[in-house]
């Protein structure tokens, strides 16, 4: 527990010696790397954004989850451009 507690410390005094700017800067930087899943969906994956937003909250307590969603978020586009759009498709009622 004694090395958790130092890394701590370590962490906090590195933390507070950071001037207000470099702070902010450390805070935006987080924030954009923590959701950036949600800000690749809004360009490649419009449909699910929503979805793989509330997604990265949890997600950032697991790297296999973020890459999953990063994953989800890029290829969203790649995967509707092969489909035919619902409309085209042949139904199984042929009254229509």
């Amino acid at each position: 527990m004694n090395e958790i507690e130092t890394l701590v410390q370590n962490l906090w005094q590195a933390l507070q010696s950071m001037g207000l700017l470099k702070g902010l800067l450390f805070a935006l930087f987080f924030l954009v790397v923590w959701f950036l899943p949600a800000l690749v969906a809004l360009v490649a994956n419009r449909r699910h954004a929503g979805k793989i937003f509330l997604a990265c909250i949890p997600a950032i307590a697991s790297w296999i989850a973020w890459f999953a969603l990063l994953a989800w978020a890029a290829t969203g586009r790649y995967q509707q451009w092969g489909r035919k759009p619902v409309a085209d498709e042949p139904h199984a009622d042929p009254q229509r």
